[in-house]
């Protein structure tokens, strides 16, 4: 997979191999924190100077990766398409990570015209060790990383461009944030990324264990959805956006790629019409892309599809209508 060392990228088995602990796999934690706020002021980590201006910060992204994916949604919630530009890296990865196309179209880095998204690491935080991944948030300006982590970046998405020409909704509103928040640590660590903890693991019982939590979150979501249209309520929240990426690729992906098949979405009475709900937001079709989903999760694996071999279906259809509207809050 590769990984970097002291800012230079390297393909060493040994350093890049994946981590585990009694079979069960560890995801690596993001080490770019610095925030752009309103006033360039520090934000929770890193350092002061990210000031909120338009055209100074761009994307650099993956339509397959489903952490990307929630900072292209909070992109199109907030109205940012004129103000944050993006490149979007090409669906499978190569011997040198995320790479972009050497011909101008959608998959060529527009920012800085790099062959691979390593290459932006090593200037933009020079000395960098760890894996390169996406999203990156970067400076324009300072030709800086700003941040990796994307629960970080939506939340800057959010409020801090409110003033330079983002639109005012609030996906984290000061009243809902216990909730929110007490969600968002459920989701991730059970469902978010309990697929992949599935999906990778070494052992009978590390699978059986991520297996588990992942369909109690599912059932404890369903349940939730029963009587709300959203999961605090009546209005979308952060919550509701960092779930989503997830459940669009559940069932083409999870489901049998990581052997999460104990039930599909679509079998869901409650979550599957709040998916499509979702789905249905304006601008957000847009950039769910379920085929290429199934091209990056069904590619060459030694472990879980040595052959490469890309499944036709299933036939999912998110456009179908959710009947929602009449769930109010609680």
């Amino acid at each position: 997979m590769g990984v970097m060392i002291d800012g230079r990228w390297t393909t060493d088995e040994r350093a890049s191999s994946l981590v585990f602990e009694n079979g069960r796999w560890l995801r690596p934690t993001s080490t770019i924190r610095h925030w752009v706020t309103v006033d360039g002021s520090a934000g929770p980590t890193g350092d002061a100077g990210y000031r909120a201006e338009p055209g100074r910060y761009h994307l650099f992204v993956s339509y397959g990766c489903p952490w990307a994916h929630r900072t292209l949604i909070f992109r199109v919630l907030k109205g940012l398409e004129e103000l944050v530009s993006v490149s979007v890296a090409l669906p499978r990865r190569s011997d040198d990570g995320w790479i972009f196309s050497p011909e101008p179209g959608e998959y060529f880095d527009h920012c800085l015209g790099k062959h691979a998204l390593w290459e932006v690491y090593a200037e933009g935080h020079p000395g960098f060790t760890g894996r390169v991944t996406v999203p990156v948030l970067y400076d324009k300006r300072t030709g800086t990383v700003v941040n990796n982590e994307s629960a970080d970046i939506i939340r800057m998405l959010n409020s801090a461009f409110d003033d330079v020409g983002a639109n005012d909704n609030d996906y984290y509103p000061e009243p809902l944030r216990p909730e929110i928040d007490a969600l968002n640590e459920r989701i991730y660590s059970s469902l978010n990324n309990g697929v992949y903890r599935a999906g990778f693991s070494q052992t009978q019982e590390a699978y059986e264990e991520a297996f588990d939590d992942v369909f109690a979150t599912l059932d404890f979501l369903d349940e939730r959805l029963r009587s709300r249209r959203y999961l605090c309520g009546s209005t979308q929240t952060e919550a509701d956006w960092r779930l989503f990426p997830t459940l669009v690729r559940f069932d083409v992906a999870y489901h049998y790629a990581f052997k999460c098949n104990l039930r599909r979405l679509q079998d869901y009475e409650n979550l599957w019409p709040y998916t499509r709900d979702l789905y249905q937001t304006p601008g957000i079709a847009e950039i769910v892309f379920p085929d290429l989903y199934k091209y990056g999760y069904f590619s060459i694996s030694e472990l879980r599809n040595p052959l490469g071999i890309v499944p036709k279906g299933p036939i999912v259809d998110f456009s179908a209508p959710h009947n929602r509207g009449s769930l109010g809050a609680v």
